[in-house]
């Protein structure tokens, strides 16, 4: 059972989400949904056996980071049509109107980074751009159930037409993989080793998916959501952005993106 939170209303079209969590469970990824009005509670089929994951048990369940690649790899390649196009600049501008209304106050420097993001990172997404997939969009580790044979995937509220390597990007985020664990899931998710651009295009988006949930957590700070500290969620994000695009080889990304 999924009971919608305060304020979700403001961002979440609930009409996508059952579209997408139906489909979902039709390519094989996510539980059958038995019930979904149109306040957004949602009843699906409960899953035997499952573990609700966290980045430690990404750490200690075995093999749990390449079934989450091969997971994502059968979404992408259902043929599903999600509704929503998620389109990672539209939302920062969407998210950072309703953050205009509100009185909470950015991270120092915001702005300029994503002005660097609007710049170079975004003419090397543009220059071959992916073809869009159905894709989970928020893949927090929460949102993975792993019975130790199978990983299933649940709550699309943010889910959209996406460039699949954002959701293998922002995973490795959510989860805290260390170089392995990466590795795992890039190999299980496409059978082997990725170009360089495909890696390129996934270290891109773990910096981009840090750039936009620094927003939403500032959203979730405005709206009074008692779940965590998220000024200081907004706060860590948005550096942990910076640092990776600061780091030498991330420009090493970009022109490889840029170059197909």
């Amino acid at each position: 059972l999924r009971i919608p939170g305060k304020g979700t209303e403001e961002y979440i079209d609930r009409a996508n989400e059952a579209v997408a969590a139906r489909e979902a469970a039709n390519a094989g990824v996510s539980p059958e949904v038995a019930h979904f009005d149109e306040a957004g509670v949602m009843v699906t089929r409960f899953v035997d056996g499952a573990v609700t994951m966290t980045p430690a048990l990404f750490k200690a369940r075995a093999g749990s980071p390449a079934r989450a690649g091969s997971a994502f790899a059968r979404l992408h390649a259902s043929g599903a049509e999600f509704p929503f196009r998620f389109e990672l600049f539209a939302m920062i501008d969407d998210y950072l109107g309703i953050l205009a209304t509100k009185d909470v106050t950015l991270p120092e420097g915001y702005h300029d980074v994503v002005a660097e993001a609007q710049g170079s990172v975004r003419a090397a997404l543009d220059a071959h751009p992916s073809p869009l997939a159905p894709c989970h969009c928020d893949p927090l580790c929460e949102n993975f159930l792993d019975t130790g044979e199978r990983m299933w995937i649940v709550d699309w509220e943010y889910s959209g037409m996406n460039d699949p390597m954002w959701d293998l990007g922002d995973l490795s985020v959510e989860a805290g993989f260390d170089a392995a664990q990466e590795e795992e899931m890039i190999r299980a998710y496409f059978g082997g080793a990725p170009t360089p651009a495909e890696r390129g295009r996934i270290v891109i988006y773990k910096a981009m998916c840090d750039l936009l949930w620094t927003l939403w957590g500032l959203i979730q700070l405005a709206n009074e959501n008692p779940a965590e500290d998220f000024r200081a969620y907004a706060d860590g994000r948005f550096a942990r952005c910076r640092a990776l695009m600061a780091e030498t080889d991330f420009s090493d990304h970009v022109a490889a993106v840029a170059k197909g």
